[in-house]
């Protein structure tokens, strides 16, 4: 342990206070390796016991990228056998993504202040156009294969969201819109199924996203939830032949901002007693009567609870248990929040290549995590779906009736 001490003090006075906590660093993982080859080879350096299984042999250079800074280790060689640190685990997919769209928009000559503090806050050094090529090559491959995929079976239960990206095109920063699908197999499973980048939102963008999404396999869709997009009504019903259930939260603070704010708590209060009926004939009846209640004051909000009804209320035709997954987009908020979380730290993407490698890897690693929990909606309810959807078999005539 003096030794230790004795190494680390040298270690301090040769650094710098820049160095600092970067000697440190490095003189704790050398540490970590030092213990972990021990462990390994059952004996310490120099040490004489029977229990040695081999000898160290050297040491191989490896540059470990920190927020400290790049750290210089020493991995230790085994004469027989081989060694690596447990934490020098290979980045994960997303994490690498993000190191490679931060690195092209460095190379490109389209970086920023913050762009040139989040390379040095990542401690990355030597930055090369080929090592950027390497990296989004092999990120890419993985993406596309995932995002691509044939999708088996049928997917009752589709969710379609949006989140908005900024992207230079032209030397012009323009907006474009990340659309992300994820549905609910016979089996209850969640997946994601899609990833759709575009300017626009009008009816033929939709149209063109959910046909790629046919042409992989999807079928059997009876009810797509999202907000209310332009243009997706018209593309579900021509493309998909399913039901569309509207946000009902976002319907409600849409609504809410035609009320005082001072009466939004009361209006509030009325419009969720629908949703507190145990079933579709009651749900109607309650809507269309708080729309009666509110037409005098609010003949604004009326009209529109008028138009909505079988909009936001589309998902009561469907069994209890799963309702309360279906009537809004909030089952993919979290995924939302990580993808808004990881695409803030960019900014400013350098092209729409770089958003689908990023978002695409964010997306691959939560599907992978989703297909270790449990089945999003139980085997039973689903059976009852299917059941639903069989037709009465009406038995033959028989031969002497005939």
């Amino acid at each position: 342990m003096t030794d230790d001490r004795m190494a680390l003090i040298e270690q301090i006075q040769k650094s710098t206070d820049g160095d600092f906590l970067r000697s440190v660093a490095e003189h704790t993982l050398h540490r970590l390796m030092d213990f972990e080859v021990e462990a390994l080879i059952g004996a310490a350096r120099h040490e004489r016991t029977d229990t040695r299984t081999t000898y160290r042999n050297g040491s191989r250079p490896r540059q470990l990228d920190t927020r400290l800074g790049t750290l210089d280790l020493k991995i230790p060689k085994l004469r027989q056998g081989s060694y690596f640190p447990a934490f020098l685990e290979p980045r994960k997919t997303a994490e690498k993504a993000l190191t490679a769209v931060i690195q092209e928009a460095w190379i490109q000559g389209v970086s920023t202040r913050k762009v040139d503090d989040l390379v040095q806050a990542l401690g990355m050094t030597g930055i090369s156009k080929s090592q950027v090529s390497a990296l989004c090559q092999e990120i890419d491959e993985r993406v596309q294969s995932f995002l691509e995929r044939p999708l088996a079976g049928d997917w009752p239960y589709l969710w379609l969201d949006a989140t908005y990206l900024k992207v230079r095109q032209g030397g012009r920063i323009v907006s474009i819109a990340a659309i992300i699908a994820t549905g609910v197999n016979q089996d209850g499973r969640r997946e994601i199924l899609g990833l759709g980048l575009g300017q626009s939102e009008a009816a033929i963008f939709w149209i063109e996203f959910l046909r790629g999404l046919v042409r992989r396999g999807l079928k059997g869709v009876k009810l797509v939830i999202s907000d209310a997009h332009e243009g997706l009504k018209a593309a579900i019903s021509q493309v998909l032949c399913a039901t569309w259930q509207r946000c009902r939260v976002h319907f409600l603070r849409s609504l809410l901002c035609h009320v005082p704010k001072g009466q939004q708590t009361v209006v509030s209060a009325a419009v969720r007693q629908v949703f507190v009926q145990p079933d579709r004939k009651n749900a109607g009846e309650v809507w269309r009567h708080v729309a009666d209640q509110l037409r005098a004051r609010f003949p604004k909000v009326a009209a529109l609870l008028d138009d909505a009804e079988h909009d936001v209320l589309a998902y009561m035709d469907y069994p209890e248990a799963h309702r309360t997954k279906l009537h809004s987009t909030n089952p993919l908020e979290r995924l939302n929040k990580e993808v808004e979380r990881r695409t803030d730290v960019v900014g400013i993407f350098p092209n729409e290549e770089s958003v689908r490698t990023l978002v695409g890897a964010i997306l691959l690693e939560q599907n992978d995590d989703w297909q270790l929990q449990h089945r999003y909606l139980t085997l039973e309810t689903m059976a009852g779906i299917a059941a639903a959807d069989e037709p009465a078999i009406t038995p033959l005539p028989s031969a002497k009736a005939a």
